[in-house]
């Protein structure tokens, strides 16, 4: 600059002292100074002579006009638009100008552009190559269990905004539980359930840890399980509300054997299920019939049953023993008797009870009820059971004793032989009730109806719907 400055002094001097010299050659001559070549280039150079320091602008550039064109981008008034390069923005005025101070009007400078420093993301970070300024690229990055949502890279861009959607850590990765593998158990005899325990699952969230809620959807462990397939399932949630789900099952098997019929005209009663391991079965045989082979069965282990096979036999009642007592053996703990006493055939209670009853047949039957007819005073007194006869002195045996479950010995019965009677005895052999002139079968079921061991008769027999018109 001093250089300058000393150059354009002697250019100065040398200047004037010619233009002294040619006004004296020249005085008087007529000649114009102004017309002199030399002067006008003088002049000329003058103008074009740099007058303002060359404009340098790191990391952008000058666009400078001239007053008249000259060949110096820095003359005076020489004006400069300043630009910046990319990623650089301009600090201080557009415009320059060189003033004749050999000052330019102003100080520029192109700054390096710079985004918002970037939110740090909840459970995760990133990695910058350049801080925040342009060009520099970002990456996101998240803590385990953590997925990135958004754009994992965003660069900074020259409007000073980085490139993509603002990244998020979520945790959208679902809690792990592991169930147990199948838990299988056969139950116990006579039961059709088995106690099953396990122990409880316990879910592990891979972000944070924390567990909201474990739901069981099934019985829980300890429970008695009914015999099938049961499906136990496990879901925890964490506090993203994501879910994990384990499922197994439980079998619970019961070993069975085939399942028992009812024998014809008889009736079945099986504790259980009827087939379990451990049920028994009884049966028994509807009035009229006896049971053959075993009353009861038992369901063994090895699934077969115990005992033999049972049927329902028709009662065959011998009326061929000689004591009253071996007589009414026959029917004890099987069938209830209905003692019809009268002096003669044709009494009229005696022919109306018989004419009651005969439509009755059938819920006497229902009710197991033999019906026993003595006819006659002694000695011409006969007896009869449906079509058999009676001997006259097992008749009159009837008539007078019997024997007692209790075997306390032989009791009077004291039938009358001159008057109409009806004696109801129960299969124990109990005297239950009596009537001195005929009863309705209404009257006779209602009190049937109420002995003890009808109500489970009662209860079989709607089982399997056994019943009368």
């Amino acid at each position: 600059m001093q250089q300058a400055q000393n150059t354009d002094k002697i250019y100065l001097e040398t200047f004037r002292l010619k233009l002294s010299t040619n006004e004296q050659l020249l005085h008087g001559s007529g000649i114009s100074p102004l017309e002199d070549d030399e002067d006008a280039y003088a002049r000329s150079r003058y103008k074009e002579t740099p007058w303002c320091s060359p404009i340098k602008v790191k990391h952008g550039y000058a666009n400078c006009r001239t007053p008249q064109g000259e060949y110096y981008k820095n003359v005076l008034g020489t004006r400069c638009e300043i630009r910046c390069q990319k990623g650089y923005e301009l600090h201080g005025p557009q415009q320059l100008i060189c003033q004749s101070s050999k000052r330019w009007s102003g100080k520029v400078l192109c700054k390096q552009k710079r985004c918002p420093t970037l939110s740090m993301p909840t459970n995760g970070g990133f990695k910058c190559l350049d801080g925040a300024y342009f060009g520099s690229r970002c990456e996101y990055y998240c803590s385990p269990g953590y997925q990135l949502k958004g754009d994992r890279i965003v660069t900074c861009m020259d409007n000073k905004a980085w490139s993509g959607r603002p990244a998020s850590c979520v945790d959208t990765e679902p809690p792990r539980i592991q169930c147990p593998s199948v838990k299988e158990k056969t139950a116990e005899p006579n039961k059709l359930t088995a106690r099953v325990f396990w122990d409880t699952p316990e879910g592990r969230d891979t972000a944070d840890g924390i567990l909201t809620d474990v739901i069981l959807k099934g019985l829980p462990p300890g429970s008695h399980f009914p015999e099938g397939d049961h499906k136990i399932q496990y879901t925890v949630y964490d506090r993203a509300e994501n879910k994990g789900t384990c499922k197994f099952l439980v079998k619970v098997r019961v070993r069975r054997c085939v399942k028992l019929n009812a024998p014809d005209n008889g009736y079945i009663k099986c504790s259980g299920d009827g087939n379990n391991y451990g049920a028994m079965c009884e049966f028994s045989c509807i009035g009229g019939y006896e049971l053959q082979g075993s009353p009861a069965r038992v369901c063994q282990y090895n699934l077969g049953w115990s005992g033999v096979e049972p049927t329902c036999a028709p009662m065959n009642i011998n009326v061929n023993v000689r004591t009253a007592a071996a007589l009414l053996d026959q029917f004890y703990e099987k069938r209830r008797l209905l003692i019809i006493s009268t002096p003669t055939a044709a009494n009229f209670f005696y022919r109306m009870q018989l004419g009651m009853l005969q439509p009755a047949q059938c819920g006497l039957d229902l009710r197991h009820v033999t019906v026993v007819e003595l006819v006659g005073i002694f000695p011409a007194q006969i007896g009869r059971i449906g079509v058999k006869l009676l001997p006259p002195s097992l008749a009159l045996q009837l008539r007078h004793l019997y024997c007692t479950e209790l075997d306390t010995g032989w009791l009077l019965l004291r039938i009358p032989h001159y008057n109409f009677n009806i004696v109801v005895m129960d299969k124990h052999g109990m005297d239950k009730e009596r009537y001195p002139f005929p009863a309705t079968p209404a009257e006779l079921f209602a009190l049937i109806d109420n002995f003890p061991l009808r109500k489970e008769e009662m209860k079989l027999q709607a089982e399997i719907g056994q019943s009368c018109p």
